[in-house]
């Protein structure tokens, strides 16, 4: 009975200082929008929505370092000590964006700063995933590994539907003060998460096989040479990046991130509503992150982690568009009876992205373009002559529209300005009497479908991720565990996970096409089932106290 009490104390622990950790991270995803205006207002709008997802997706990109830096740490001197350092550094760096002033009130600095803090961010969660994942295994008992670490797995989707909750409920408490300075308030309350959380953590003892391996003298001296170093090792890791990690990592984003974005962005839904039904989804199918990690104990991990994989390349394509006949159906209905046209000279259209503000997207076809990205409306593309000026062609055969964008390159800037106005206000007049709605009708959206549909997303997410701790920790031997876990992991959902986001947008605004940017995640995962079926073992019948 002590033993079962000492197990229940390292799986609570663990997974609760996690939560804590995933939801300062989530914070930063939950509210990109009032980021984007906050921080990146010196650009264009759809230009600093980008710029706002990359700034969200650097954190993810240094989470690798992260991984090798606390990884190397964590295999020389312990789990626990190494994910106290994690979570300081986590707690400190988000409470520290609360602070910060913005960017009409000190410039292109504010945007450097933040930028800094989700690097930090980033460090440290490259570090806090490995410690727990690999401490809950070395403590759970044979044959319940990944029972065990799959409650480490439901600490991305609690952190997630925390920080959800606690932004409705600043949005309601602050009203229209929310989006000016109400929406630091959960980034402040992340130093009381912290305390909490630094509390649980120093109560907890090191990992029975650390300590065993300590004691025999078989620790690393060089964890990162003997991970990285020997080929065989390498190739596994390798192997648990393309054929495991990097398929979880979209299916995860992909159903908890980026649906969210497709409500509020595209289905131009209100932001309230959009958080609601992702919180429902995750409600529903938070419970199978542990249904699917204790059915791994008994048939494998890897077969549920590439049937999710598989399903979710099969489904999203007819799940998003379900979504949108669900939530938005005005729009569908606009988009079948009176579809828009961008006909223009392809060598004249940028790919609108601007990181550094520095760019102007002045020609004919990018106006066109801007103007419907902002008006949220999807559209086709069609060649004209060389040298032609863009026109917005709304409709079909003789009853379509045509509207005539302009030059605007050589105008002066307040001229340029009352040109795009004027041309915004005509198109926008032109999409009403389409029936193209500027807000989705929020009477019209069918709340139980959509968050029917979402849950699924959410449940392909539980059947990728619930058993990947387990499977991972599985592949590696003890004295490098840490490292070489780490760094797959981080790899997957840091790179591959971290920027669906940003390039799923961007795809979707080079091309018009809303549901073009699935195309990234369905062809990760259905590459990562290929490969993690023909090549990647699955250890979770042996022992790993080696």
């Amino acid at each position: 009975m002590a033993v079962q009490t000492q197990h229940r104390r390292v799986i609570f622990a663990s997974s609760l200082g996690t939560v804590f950790e995933w939801y300062d991270f989530y914070l930063y995803g939950s509210l990109s929008a009032i980021i984007s205006k906050q921080f990146f207002s010196g650009v264009d709008e759809t230009t600093g929505f980008i710029f706002a997802l990359l700034a969200f997706a650097a954190g993810f990109f240094v989470r690798p370092f992260g991984a090798i830096v606390f990884g190397r740490l964590g295999d020389m001197v312990g789990r626990k000590h190494t994910f106290l350092i994690t979570i300081v550094l986590m707690g400190a760096s988000t409470m520290l964006v609360g602070l910060l002033p913005s960017y009409q009130s000190i410039g292109v600095a504010a945007p450097v700063m933040l930028i800094a803090l989700r690097l930090l961010q980033g460090l440290a969660l490259g570090g806090e995933y490995g410690g727990a994942a690999t401490y809950v295994a070395e403590h759970a008992p044979p044959g319940k590994r990944g029972l065990y670490t799959s409650w480490i797995q439901t600490t991305a989707t609690l952190g997630l539907f925390l920080s959800l909750l606690v932004i409705l409920g600043c949005r309601l408490l602050f009203k229209d003060d929310f989006d000016t300075w109400g929406w630091r308030v959960p980034f402040l309350l992340s130093t009381v998460l912290l305390g909490i959380s630094v509390y649980i953590r120093l109560q907890l003892q090191e990992s029975p096989a650390f300590q065993q391996i300590k004691a025999e003298g078989r620790l690393s001296a060089r964890p990162l040479a003997e991970a990285f170093g020997e080929r065989a090792n390498l190739r596994l890791v390798a192997l648990a990046l393309l054929g495991a990690t990097a398929g979880q990592a979209v299916v995860w984003y992909g159903g908890q991130f980026y649906s969210l974005f497709f409500l509020e962005k595209t289905l131009q839904l209100d932001a309230a509503s959009a958080n609601l039904i992702i919180a429902a989804a995750l409600l529903i199918g938070t419970p199978f992150f542990v249904i699917f990690g204790a059915l791994s104990d008994r048939i494998g991990r890897k077969v549920i982690v590439m049937s999710g994989c598989v399903l979710a390349a099969l489904t999203y394509f007819p799940t998003f568009k379900a979504i949108t006949h669900h939530a938005n159906p005005a729009l569908e209905k606009a988009v079948a009876l009176a579809p828009v046209t961008v006909v223009a000279d392809p060598v004249a259209c940028s790919l609108q992205f601007d990181p550094v503000g520095k760019k102007t997207f002045r020609n004919s076809c990018d106006i066109a373009k801007a103007a419907l990205a902002k008006a949220g409306v999807p559209y086709r593309n069609s060649v004209a002559p060389s040298g032609s000026v863009a026109a917005v062609r709304i409709g079909d055969g003789a009853t379509a529209i045509t509207l005539l964008s302009f030059e605007g390159a050589s105008l002066p800037a307040p001229e340029f300005k009352d040109r795009a106005a004027t041309f915004g206000k005509s198109l926008r007049g032109a999409l009403d009497a389409a029936g193209y709605p500027p807000r989705a009708d929020m009477a019209a959206v069918n709340f139980p479908m959509v968050i029917a549909l979402c849950a699924w997303l959410v449940l392909l997410v539980t059947m990728v991720y619930g058993p990947i701790a387990a499977w991972l920790v599985e592949l590696f031997p003890t004295r490098i565990r840490y490292t070489s876990m780490s760094l797959p992991y981080h790899l997957g959902n840091g790179w591959f996970g971290g920027f669906l986001p940003v390039t799923s947008f961007a795809i979707v605004a080079a091309t018009g096409d809303i549901y073009a940017g699935l195309w990234y995640p369905v062809g990760v995962a259905l590459v990562t089932a290929v490969i993690g079926t023909l090549f990647l073992a699955d250890n979770f019948r042996r022992p790993i106290d080696n």
